[in-house]
């Protein structure tokens, strides 16, 4: 079927290979499909929002009432999210996997909340084994509703103040790469915040010896990265186009990955975030991003952003006229 795709990208009125990284994203999505007229069907974002409790030490210069306050914004529809989603008609869903905040249940939000929030990793692990599968089935639920309604292409993306510096944490853990080269300045901070931040991140690392994929997730993960990672992998299982946005979905990915490799052959990573991590991070993974235009919001802005992108390497290989259709020369 892979070569059957190519032929046809191959014979498509333009020399070879001249629309560039648009046809490995149509051979990818074709194969994952394995069909020549592949279709992307209701694309959805879900953004998974936690807390987290190492945010006690000071590892974000933003206080953790912004996780809730943020999801406040997407619900009313006025972050950047909201606003790429409706420019390129993705729907968005906000999933409350572990927020410090108890939403009204008329609010239009999935209500996932496992707990308020993970622990503070440096005196306990962020959560217990049977939380952490607990998280990562509801994830898988929430997956299995989307892809009953007809969704096969999915988006991630996240909210959880200090979450860079889970991701920081989790990336040290599953690739070994030092903690120093996985951190960066998060939401903003400087020189001297990024110090500090580095040091509890280094004593947190030390302070428990986990190397079984399941165990690192609950030691160092959040709750809204564990039920992504969920979601990831119920993805993968329905054969569904995933889209990852930033650092923290690419460390969802990479535990995701730790337990089913596979799964990378149904991810298209959108773009390079500037977080330093996360460029070491996609070396790791051997993963070529679409696109890189400086951006390090999260929230899955970066999947929506590159939506348009994705949708034209599906629509040259459908529409696109070959050789013998128009009519025109091909090279002998």
């Amino acid at each position: 079927m892979e070569r059957e795709i190519q032929k046809k990208i191959d014979l498509k009125t333009k020399p070879v290979g001249s629309l560039g990284k648009l046809e490995e994203i149509a051979l990818k999505i074709a194969s994952i499909q394995k069909t020549l007229k592949p279709e992307l069907k209701k694309p959805t974002i879900l953004v998974f929002a936690g807390d987290h409790g190492l945010t006690e030490e000071g590892v974000s210069p933003f206080p953790k009432e912004v996780t809730y306050q943020m999801v406040m914004n997407f619900l009313s529809g006025g972050a950047a999210i909201n606003v790429f989603c409706r420019q390129n008609k993705i729907q968005l869903k906000v999933v409350d996997a572990g927020v410090d905040f108890d939403f009204p249940s008329d609010f239009a939000l999935v209500h996932a909340k496992i707990q308020r929030g993970t622990k503070n990793i440096l005196k306990e692990p962020a959560m217990s084994s049977a939380i952490c599968i607990q998280a990562i089935d509801k994830g898988r639920e929430i997956l299995r509703q989307e892809h009953s309604k007809g969704c096969n292409t999915i988006g991630f993306g996240e909210m959880g103040i200090g979450n860079t510096s889970i991701a920081s944490l989790l990336m040290h853990k599953f690739t070994g790469v030092d903690i120093k080269d996985c951190t960066g300045r998060g939401t903003g901070h400087d020189d001297k915040g990024l110090k500090r931040k580095i040091e509890i991140l280094e004593a947190a690392s030390k302070k428990y010896n986990v190397t079984d994929p399941l165990e690192i997730l609950a030691t160092y993960g959040g709750l809204e990265i564990s039920m992504m990672c969920g979601a990831m992998l119920e993805a993968k299982k329905h054969k569904m186009i995933i889209l990852v946005d930033g650092f923290i979905s690419s460390a969802a990915i990479l535990a995701a990955s730790a337990m089913d490799s596979s799964i990378l052959n149904n991810t298209i990573f959108c773009h390079a975030s500037t977080e330093p991590g996360h460029r070491l991070m996609l070396e790791y993974l051997k993963a070529d991003p679409v696109v890189n235009l400086g951006m390090r919001l999260g929230e899955g802005s970066g999947v929506a952003v590159v939506f348009p992108i994705i949708h034209s390497a599906v629509s040259f290989l459908n529409e696109m006229a070959s050789f013998e259709d128009a009519g025109v020369s091909n090279k002998e």
